[in-house]
């Protein structure tokens, strides 16, 4: 551990069976340093799967903050996690920032019979401090895929996956996941900026990120290709995704608020293609992600920030469907004293959900927003961490149905 780490982060494990949100209880985690493989905690899984958020030393603030830093801006740690009847998982090169929350999904596969019951992953360094990104550079505004027998739909749509192609898109051998699309996002944003940065700076990255994925789905622009995914994770092409990154708490809750919005101009239906590059190392017509702090660090909104980049003449746009959300929301904050077929809904998911993570108290679904309710809704927010305003608007009337229609799954 380097002597230098003298601030402090916030990491928490969350401990699922294989890649389903099923929780495991009672898992063993055990995080280490990895330059000497000294154990520095050790920690067991609650109801939900999760460890307490473990304090751990980060680097000093200013080395993600301020562009040019010269050292690592971020700590990496080893995680090992452990269960019976279950394979053991290392995990190398999960990371936290300073001052901030990080999030480390841990997905146990079965153990098999006289089998090696050990999985080992390495995650892929920071898009910031990895090798720089070499993307190319593409008009913002594609021709749409009119004469491919594709679909073209009159407004995006959030859909509620994406296929990500795990490598260029010509390697055959590269695998695909299919992947929520906010967690996508989330994903992205985690791999190609920092949490310590502020906010609206956040903000105006998260918008590109989310134009720029919308874009390749409305255009079906790999499909059109011949090819079967949505997107590669290849920064040469796309995007930075690392599969089974580590999630900064920071940067999910700014993608929970805003990933139905995408940039767009007057005139034209699809969300705008919106280029970006680190600034420091590599240059691009559109958003440099370190001039973007900067701005930030003055007092800009991430409107501006962006107007800056991408013209004047943008603006923001909130997609009018999101696929997989069983019941339509009806665009009212449900809180205490709501009453109606809204209320129950949320009610009868809260209870489907508890089966799975029982911190989550069973109410009567009796249609009324009450304390019960408040109190299953803010145990939700904090196990899928959410603001725990114990309210539910679009956010979390998204999250609770994505989460019910995983469990429902499984059963």
């Amino acid at each position: 551990m380097n002597p230098s780490y003298l601030d402090k982060g916030d990491l928490q494990i969350f401990v699922t069976a294989g890649e389903t949100p099923d929780p495991i209880p009672g898992a063993r985690v055990r995080v280490s340093d990895p330059a000497n493989g000294q154990v520095l905690e050790e920690a067991v899984t609650d109801s939900s799967g999760q460890t307490p958020f473990i304090e751990l030393p980060a680097p000093p603030m200013e080395w993600s903050v301020e562009e040019g830093a010269e050292e690592r801006p971020y700590a990496v740690y080893n995680v090992t996690v452990s269960a019976p009847e279950r394979e053991t998982l290392h995990l190398g090169g999960v990371e936290l920032l300073p001052a901030g929350r990080a999030i480390q999904r841990a997905p146990l596969a079965p153990a098999r019979s006289g089998g090696f019951n050990v999985h080992n992953v390495l995650l892929e360094p920071h898009a910031l401090w990895g090798p720089p990104s070499t993307r190319p550079e593409e008009e913002a505004v594609k021709p749409l895929p009119e004469e491919s027998g594709l679909v073209v739909l009159p407004e995006p749509v959030i859909p509620e996956f994406v296929v990500v192609h795990d490598g260029r898109p010509g390697d055959a051998s590269a695998q695909n996941y299919w992947v929520r699309f906010k967690d996508y996002v989330k994903n992205v944003a985690c791999s190609e900026i920092y949490s310590t940065w502020r906010t609206e700076a956040i903000k105006a990255n998260v918008l590109a990120i989310l134009s720029f994925t919308l874009n390749r789905v409305y255009t079906e622009w790999y499909r059109g290709k011949g090819y079967d995914f949505t997107i590669t994770s290849s920064t040469a092409f796309d995007q930075s995704y690392s599969h089974g990154r580590t999630i900064f708490e920071e940067i999910g809750v700014v993608v929970d608020d805003l990933f139905t919005t995408y940039v767009t101009r007057e005139g034209i239906a699809q969300p705008l293609f919106t280029q970006y590059c680190d600034g420091r190392r590599t240059q691009c017509q559109g958003l440099s992600q370190w001039g973007s702090q900067a701005l930030g660090e003055q007092g800009w909104d991430a409107v501006s920030i962006l107007k800056k980049y991408y013209g004047g003449d943008i603006y923001l746009k909130s997609a009018e469907k999101v696929e997989g959300v069983p019941l339509s929301y009806g665009g009212e904050v449900l809180t205490l004293g709501s009453e109606g077929e809204a209320v129950r809904t949320v009610q009868n998911q809260l209870n489907r959900v508890g089966d799975n993570f029982p911190a989550i108290p069973k109410i009567p679904a009796d249609g009324i927003y009450g304390p019960a309710t408040q109190a299953a809704v803010m145990e939700f927010q904090k196990i899928f961490h959410l603001p725990q305003t114990g309210s539910v608007d679009f956010a979390v009337w998204y999250e609770i149905s994505n989460v019910y229609v995983a469990v429902a799954k499984l059963a």
